[in-house]
């Protein structure tokens, strides 16, 4: 029987050269899609963060969302979004970084975080680590204490969790 973490290594589908030639990207749509591997990704992250102080959860654009929300119900908490830049209607802060083909913006609401709230950042997956370090930058820009940062895949090979050093970092796969 398999363990959990290669069930859910099975139905991540890899699509070569997107969104650009010489990228692999990890595509989490077939296992969002099975109602049986999208409880085992929730049920992982709540075993791990149900005995946390988590105050708020802040979900990346757009896969992190969907993580985010399901775990935001089962703790309990509420969730803040970071989107790319222009995404967002109200007054918001940004931060730039760099992705393995390009670079970009994102911003968040400037109410997102209240200063000195416990807070969880979820993405979907950890590449190189510059949309998380930026995301790690808002958050503390805010006031926000950072408890761990999570990600239902690493990119182990990529060094992401490097940048985003010394916050505390899980992945339920890594790659």
């Amino acid at each position: 029987m398999r363990s959990a973490t290669e069930r859910l290594k099975l139905a991540v589908r890899d699509v070569p050269d997107f969104p650009k030639p010489g990228i692999v990207f990890k595509d989490i749509t077939p296992l969002l899609q099975d109602p049986q591997l999208l409880r085992l990704v929730v049920t992982a992250f709540a075993d791990r963060y149900q005995r946390k102080p988590v105050d708020q959860i802040v979900a990346i654009d757009a896969r992190g969302f969907l993580l985010a929300s399901a775990l935001a119900y089962v703790l309990g908490t509420g969730v803040s979004i970071v989107r790319k830049k222009g995404k967002l209607p109200f007054k918001t802060i940004s931060a730039s970084y760099n992705l393995e083909y390009g670079s970009n913006t994102i911003e968040m609401h400037v109410d997102a975080i209240k200063k000195g709230q416990r807070v969880l950042i979820i993405d979907d997956v950890l590449a190189t680590g510059g949309t998380m370090k930026a995301t790690i930058d808002l958050v503390q820009q805010l006031g926000g204490n950072i408890i761990e940062t999570a990600f239902l895949i690493e990119l182990g090979f990529l060094k992401g969790r490097k940048l985003i050093e010394p916050t505390p970092c899980f992945s339920i796969i890594t790659y």
